[in-house]
């Protein structure tokens, strides 16, 4: 939805063949399950610091088909869109790690927000000045955490995470602004749009704000929807676009476009951010 409000085409991931005529458009270097650290699903994605390796050679491939001046042309005018951080909170309970036990929240979001932190000054030495990020969402609450907990209760223990990663971003954000000559932000605010949906689904056109559209357990929280993890048996609702989640950690088509079409008119939360209607027209 983003790539459809900027008129650009779907953009292709990094890893599809055949894809370096299309690199002028845009490229996704993003891995499902990935966090800001290596440790998160370490093995089973491809982590940040590759994820930055990758954005490098694309770099290259465009200062050999462009130019040098051609390449800073467009690596400066592109939009590097980041999704990143969750991962990082949620695994480490989910499999009973002794990480980030053995941390406690202020170091632990200090290491997430630290990676984070080095990737983005890195694209910015090799060119990139328009950055939007997406704040971390109430994964707290998400179907997945209530069906552990029973109840409708929130995963309580991860909340302190959260909420100190909602506030460390931003001064990040700010931080890097005053830092780096040309840096421009855009902070897409996903949690509030995705708390109100989850309890107040009806004001946004919703039927269901907790339980998923797909899935099995207590509010559909256990991700088997087709027959998956082991589970072959669950439920599957018969219209989507009312459900906010469509399984245990993932919201609806619907509900992402809803946050694509505010976040580009939307206005700011923060000094210094733009909407991404903004940041995609500035220079």
């Amino acid at each position: 939805y983003t790539a459809e409000r900027a008129k650009l085409p779907l953009i292709p991931p990094y890893l599809q063949p055949g894809i370096d005529h299309q690199l002028t458009y845009g490229v996704n270097f993003a891995s499902a399950g990935a966090g800001a650290l290596l440790e998160t699903r370490q093995g089973l994605v491809i982590d940040l610091q590759t994820q930055l390796g990758y954005f490098k050679n694309v770099s290259r491939q465009l200062r050999k088909q462009l130019g040098d001046a051609g390449a800073e042309s467009l690596l400066s005018r592109a939009v590097y869109l980041f999704s990143v951080g969750g991962n990082g909170y949620t695994l480490p309970f989910e499999i009973n790690s002794t990480v980030p036990h053995s941390y406690s929240p202020e170091q632990f979001v200090g290491l997430v927000i630290g990676n984070i932190t080095t990737v983005v000054k890195e694209i910015y030495e090799n060119g990139g000045r328009k950055f939007g990020f997406v704040n971390l969402l109430p994964i707290s609450c998400f179907p997945s955490a209530e069906a552990l907990l029973g109840g409708g209760r929130c995963f309580e223990q991860i909340t302190p995470y959260v909420k100190l990663h909602k506030k460390e971003l931003p001064k990040l954000l700010q931080k890097l602004q005053s830092e780096l000559k040309g840096f421009k932000y855009s902070l897409l605010p996903f949690y509030s749009f995705l708390d109100q949906r989850i309890n107040h689904p009806s004001k946004y056109g919703f039927k269901e704000g907790k339980a998923a559209c797909c899935g099995s357990g207590l509010y559909r929280g256990i991700r088997s929807c087709g027959g998956k993890k082991g589970v072959k048996e669950y439920y599957l609702c018969k219209n989507v676009s009312e459900y906010v989640f469509f399984d245990s950690s993932h919201p609806t088509e619907r509900a992402n476009q809803q946050f694509v079409n505010q976040s580009w008119n939307g206005k700011p939360t923060l000094s210094g951010s733009h909407n991404l209607k903004a940041l995609f027209e500035s220079y």
